[in-house]
């Protein structure tokens, strides 16, 4: 499988809240960064930490919550991922659209880290 597969197979694995496919498709000592900035935004350390904080935490605050694709960049050991962010925020219903990068570093097919870069304007901005 290559690394763009591994990646798009984590994607799905987001869409159907498939935890465990999550889990396979991470190495044990998973870092997952969030930028600066993002709203509870944080280092998480391990795949369930990023369940708990990261997926979960996403849906309890946004409706329809997603992060829509355009392009993935295949970059050797590395994935990176072009796209956006948009949903509803649950409090104040106003809806988002941020745009995004994903980078997904891979060791022996595995993402072992995750970075972001998402402008978090458009999504505090939601929120308000």
């Amino acid at each position: 499988m290559s690394n763009i597969e591994v990646i798009q197979k984590l994607y799905r694995a987001f869409r159907n809240k498939n935890y465990d496919a999550f889990f396979s498709i991470c190495t044990d000592d998973l870092e997952w960064i969030q930028n600066e900035g993002f709203p509870g935004g944080a280092t998480c350390q391990g795949a369930t930490e990023v369940v708990e904080k990261v997926f979960k935490a996403n849906d309890n605050n946004w409706k329809n919550f997603a992060y829509e694709i355009e392009q993935f960049l295949d970059a050797g050991d590395s994935v990176i991922v072009i796209g956006k962010y948009s949903g509803y925020h649950r409090i104040s219903g106003k809806s988002m659209s941020a745009v995004a990068a994903h980078v997904y570093d891979l060791r022996e097919g595995k993402v072992c880290r995750f970075r972001m870069f998402a402008d978090t304007k458009t999504i505090w901005d939601a929120m308000s």
